[in-house]
C-alpha cells in the first residue's frame, strides 16, 4: 500500500469552518468538533467478515446496525466503552475521495499490529486514532483502491439510525447473566447498567466486554427491568419490564424507552 504524504492545509480550513456551526442538542449530548484521522477497510461488498465484531452485536444486519459500521482502533475504542457510538466521516485531501460524509457505528475493535510501522501497515496502533470500516461505508466516502484515506471525522447523536426502544440479548447461563444491549440511541454507549427481578432489589452488573454487562444472579422465573446509564451523557434511563418472568437464554427482548 503505498504512503501518503500529508499537507493538512485543506483539511484544516475546512475543520475551522465546520467546528463553529450551530449543533442540536440530543439530552446534553452534542456533536464533537471534526478531527483529523484515517481510515481503511475490511472486508467484502457482502459484509461477511464485518460480521460479529468485539462489541458483541452478533450478526449485523439481522441485529439493525446494516454495513455502515467500523471497527475502531484501541485509543478511541476504550476498553469497549465505545460500542454504539455514531461518527459522520468525510474524506479528504485525497485524489480518492467522494463528496459528502457517511455516518458508521462503531461495532468492533481495530488491534495494534506491532509488526508494522504505524505509517505503513500499522494504521491502529497507539496513540493513532483510526478508522477501519466496513467496505461497503468506505465506498461511501472514497474509491476503494485508496487503501487508505485522510478523513475528518465527529461524534454525533445516533438518534437518526436508532429508532425504537433500546434491546437486550441475553445469554449465560442460571446463575449468570449476560446481556449485550444494542440499537442504544443519544449518545449510543452504556456507562453502567442495573436488572431488577420481581423478587430482587436493584443488582449492578458488570461491565464483561464491549456492549455486554453481567450479573451473577438467580433470576430465572422473574420478570426483568433494566437501568442504564450512557457513558458520554451520564443521563439514566430506566426500562421496566422488558422480558417476561418465563425469558429465555439465546432471545433478544426489546423495552419501550432509549436515550431518544
Amino acid at each position: 500500500m503505498a504512503s501518503i504524504h500529508h499537507s493538512w492545509r485543506f483539511v484544516c480550513c475546512i475543520f475551522s469552518v465546520v467546528i463553529h456551526c450551530g449543533s442540536a442538542i440530543y439530552h446534553g449530548y452534542v456533536p464533537s468538533p471534526w478531527t483529523l484521522a484515517h481510515a481503511t477497510f475490511y472486508g467484502d461488498e457482502f459484509a461477511s467478515e464485518t460480521m460479529g465484531g468485539a462489541c458483541g452485536y452478533g450478526n449485523l444486519i439481522s441485529n439493525g446496525y446494516g454495513t455502515d459500521t467500523a471497527a475502531l482502533s484501541s485509543t478511541i475504542f476504550n476498553e469497549g466503552y465505545a460500542c454504539g457510538q455514531c461518527y459522520q466521516i468525510r474524506c479528504v485531501q485525497s485524489r480518492w475521495c467522494y463528496a459528502g460524509y457517511t455516518t458508521v457505528t462503531a461495532t468492533n475493535l481495530c488491534p495494534p499490529n506491532w509488526s508494522q510501522d504505524s505509517n505503513n501497515g500499522g494504521w491502529c496502533n497507539p496513540p493513532r486514532t483510526h478508522f477501519d470500516m466496513a467496505k461497503l461505508a468506505f465506498m461511501k466516502i472514497a474509491q476503494w483502491k485508496a487503501g487508505i484515506v485522510p478523513i475528518i471525522y465527529r461524534r454525533v447523536p445516533c438518534n437518526a439510525i436508532r429508532k425504537g426502544g433500546v434491546r437486550f440479548s441475553f445469554q449465560g447461563n442460571g446463575y449468570w447473566l449476560l446481556v449485550f444491549t444494542m440499537n442504544v440511541a443519544g449518545a449510543g454507549d452504556i456507562k453502567q447498567m442495573w436488572v431488577k427481578g420481581t423478587k430482587t432489589g436493584w443488582i449492578r452488573m458488570s461491565h464483561n466486554w464491549g456492549a455486554s454487562y453481567q450479573a451473577f444472579a438467580t433470576l430465572q422465573g422473574q420478570a426483568l427491568s433494566f437501568r442504564l446509564t450512557s457513558y458520554t451523557t451520564k443521563q439514566t434511563i430506566t426500562a421496566y419490564n422488558v422480558a417476561p418472568a418465563n425469558w429465555k437464554l439465546g432471545l433478544t427482548y426489546q423495552a419501550k424507552v432509549n436515550f431518544h
